[in-house]
Formats: structure tokens, sequence, C-alpha cells
């Protein structure tokens, strides 16, 4: 049964936070969300979103909203996650938890770049001019950009996004790893 639990924890939480903290990051970037996939994120974080933002006001410019819930949803993940595995809660460990928290959802956005970047480059060769491809390069574009100066054109190949993809690949594992593992020692 907790197998189970377990199961459905993964299949519906963890995307779940990963799609608020997309909104997160898309009201950020200014991405545009008239597209399927910015139709399909409004709608199933709108009914958490909408109720959040009447008490959790913009900070800076920011959905403090969309973050707080992608936040709060992860947090009870975590909390779910250890209690199915066995763990003992004979002092709750807020501290760790928190920082693990915070450091998934830095997991998470690093991950969706990646895969914003995957797509976009799959999309580029295979049909360029998908409804998608908007919302695709105005969420790459902030980071692609300053590397693009760097490592202009080579021919007519872009490897920017390579070396886009490998350094969130090198953060993932310098920076972040080390850290979750930090998080999670505090447990």
């Amino acid at each position: 049964m907790g197998e189970a639990l377990l199961f459905l924890l993964d299949a519906l939480l963890q995307p779940f936070a990963a799609i608020l903290l997309f909104r997160f990051h898309a009201v950020w970037l200014r991405v545009p969300m008239r597209n399927p996939l910015g139709e399909f994120v409004m709608a199933i974080t709108d009914f958490m979103v909408l109720r959040a933002r009447r008490s959790v006001p913009a900070a800076w410019g920011l959905d403090s909203a969309s973050l707080l819930l992608a936040f709060g949803v992860e947090f009870f993940y975590l909390v779910a996650f250890l209690g199915l595995q066995g763990y003992p809660y004979t002092h709750f460990p807020l501290a760790g938890l928190l920082l693990w928290t915070a450091v998934k959802l830095l997991k998470f956005s690093l991950y969706l770049l990646i895969v914003s970047l995957l797509v976009e480059a799959i999309l580029s060769w295979v049909n360029p001019r998908t409804p998608i491809a908007p919302l695709l390069a105005a969420v790459n574009r902030p980071f692609v950009q300053p590397v693009r100066r760097i490592m202009p054109l080579l021919g007519r190949v872009d490897l920017s996004i390579l070396l886009l993809f490998l350094a969130c690949q090198l953060v993932l594992i310098i920076a972040v790893g080390p850290l979750e593992q930090f998080a999670k020692h505090l447990l």
C-alpha cells in the first residue's frame, strides 16, 4: 500500500509543484501564455493561485502566490514521502525540510530550463512554427542570449543551447547536489 501511495505522490504532487513553479517563472520572464501549453498551465493552477493571490501579494513584480504554492506542495510531498518511507518523526525536522524544499524547487527550475531548451531545439528542426515556439523562446531567451554573445554561430549551427545545457548540468552536479545532501543531513 505504501508503494502505491508513493507512486501517487510522485505522479501527482511533484508534477503539480513543477507546474506551479513554471507558472511563477512564466510571470517572471513575461512569457506569452496564449498557446496550448500556457492555457493548460493556467487552467490547472488557477483554482489555487487565484485564491492565494487574495492573501499573498505580488513582490517585486513576481507571482509570489505561485511560488509559495509550489513551495507548499513540494513541502507537503517531502513530509508525506518521508512518512511513507518510515521516518520516525520523533522531532519534526523543519529546518531540513525547508532547505530541502527550496533546493528541490531550484532543481525543478533547472530541469524546466533543460527541458525547454531541449524541446525548443527539437522543434526548431521539426516544426519551428508550432504554437508553443514563442513560449519556449521567451523562457529560454534570457538565458541563451548571454551565451550567444560569447559563443557566436559556427557556420549556421548554434551551439549556445548545448553550452547552456551543459552549464545547467554542471550546476546540478556541483552546486545543487551538495546542497541537497546537506539538506538531507539536517533531517
